[in-house]
């Protein structure tokens, strides 16, 4: 089937045109193109073969999160409130990718401690002596939890080689990004701040290849 072969691809193709449209224009819905696409795709993997991805709505979820998420984080104007809202989305955006690698594999527990290990001292020497609202540090201490924990699973999943590596490049360019928005956000440091949105859409593109290299593996092209 031409979709198996070549179809799939196409689609991701949209998906980097959406991302560099994403990067160089205010408009949302080209912003939320990346995770908007990798639903459609993730969707058309399931019409085609139900059974050809185990545990995939959990990143459909995933990606409907990070958008609404998005949405927040886009209009909020300085308001605590609406990051803090920001960031419960994203805590569920990164719930579904930790229940997906969990349910495809187990987590990786000393990478997982040596990274937390890391993000908590950056946490408390870095983060914490800028917090002035306590509901926004616990929902930021949260979200790097969680965001640990997610990266954790990632390195732990099974199956075709380079479905993993594209999970686990896409875990860590949102972390990346993360750490980025962090500085912005609570340092005052903007350097990089260039490099926050290329590497989320990114993200959702990885990911989504990675579910594309599971689907095209377990369903035969001949089908």
């Amino acid at each position: 089937m031409w979709l198996k072969k070549n179809g799939l691809y196409v689609l991701l193709a949209v998906s980097v045109i959406l991302a560099i449209l994403g990067v160089t224009t205010e408009n949302f819905v080209f912003k939320s193109g990346t995770a908007g696409m990798g639903a459609v795709i993730i969707l058309i993997m399931g019409i085609v073969d139900k059974s050809s991805i185990k545990e995939a709505w959990w990143i459909i979820g995933a990606f409907l999160f990070s958008i609404i998420g998005d949405w927040f984080l886009s209009h909020m104007n300085g308001d605590s409130t609406m990051f803090v809202k920001g960031i419960a989305l994203f805590f569920l955006a990164h719930l579904g990718y930790l229940l997906y690698a969990l349910r495809n594999g187990r987590i990786r527990g000393m990478f997982t401690a040596i990274v937390l290990t890391i993000y908590l001292a950056f946490f408390f020497l870095v983060l914490y002596p800028t917090f002035t609202d306590v509901t926004l540090m616990i929902a930021s201490l949260v979200y790097l939890l969680i965001s640990c924990f997610s990266l954790g699973a990632a390195m732990g999943i099974k199956g075709d080689l380079a479905a993993k590596r594209s999970f686990i490049f896409g875990i860590v360019l949102i972390i990346f990004s993360d750490t980025i928005i962090a500085f912005k956000e609570f340092v005052g440091y903007h350097s990089f701040d260039f490099l926050i949105t290329p590497t989320y859409y990114l993200a959702h593109i990885f990911i989504t290849f990675s579910l594309v290299k599971r689907f095209k593996s377990n369903v035969p092209t001949s089908n």
